[in-house]
């Protein structure tokens, strides 16, 4: 099955050189040379998706690696049972896909859109190329895919011993951070969402986030979530 396109026909693609000065500003190739930048904005298509759009679904043949240039996507894991698990929230420079370049193995997780925004597509054939060109690139990807999996153990490390309280917390200030700001941070998140990031129970979730909303931590609202005080929410992660 092939990768879905957007629900909507993306815009023209972006001049090469607006392509360019947005992937270098992405952290994953920060330090490319620009001979190397220009390359990738060669072979980079900008695909504009809306919040509720799918990107791929599990099971999917892995066919591109994509980068968030700008809103919020989820990866997604189904159990044969209808019960879905959200793994993980990627942001502005985060990138996915990664094991497409390496392998033909099939998608591992849906990726859906929770905030509207921009990705960068790669096909993987010509990033393999890319990186058989420039091995300075395949060691920023590796590293890409590295800090990934270390990431992915520090978490399911940290649920093995935590509360409900605590992975909840852990996971709010994870996705606070992500986001760069420090004060006032809305988050597009249903309390289901956050539930299934955490490893709880959606009723477990809800009666923490009641709580801590009741003494002024975090403010609640359809399909948003705002964090006030960060400092607060430290002193629940044990």
């Amino acid at each position: 099955m092939v990768e879905p396109a957007p629900s909507v026909a993306p815009p023209a693609a972006k001049p090469h050189a607006d392509r360019a000065q947005l992937i270098a500003g992405l952290p994953l190739f920060a330090a490319l040379a620009d001979d190397d930048l220009a390359a990738i904005a060669e072979r980079a298509v900008l695909r504009r998706y809306d919040a509720g759009d799918v990107v791929f679904h599990e099971g999917d043949g892995g066919e591109s690696c994509f980068i968030v240039a700008s809103g919020v996507v989820r990866a997604v894991r189904e159990h044969p049972s209808g019960r879905a698990i959200s793994l993980q929230h990627f942001h502005a420079g985060d990138v996915f896909g990664v094991g497409a370049l390496f392998d033909s193995q099939p998608r591992a997780a849906t990726l859906e859109v929770v905030e509207s925004g921009e990705l960068v597509v790669i096909a993987a054939p010509d990033m393999r190329l890319l990186m058989r060109e420039r091995p300075e690139l395949a060691i920023a990807l590796s590293g890409a895919l590295a800090a990934r999996l270390r990431a992915l153990g520090e978490r399911l490390a940290r649920q093995a011993f935590q509360s409900v309280q605590g992975r909840v917390a852990s996971t709010l200030l994870q996705l606070v951070d992500a986001t760069g700001d420090e004060h006032e941070v809305v988050l597009a998140l249903t309390q289901a969402d956050l539930a299934k990031l955490a490893g709880a129970s959606r009723e477990s979730a809800s009666r923490f986030l009641a709580s801590i909303e009741r003494a002024g931590v975090i403010t609640q609202r359809r399909g948003r979530l705002t964090v006030h005080d960060t400092d607060a929410l430290e002193a629940y992660v044990y």
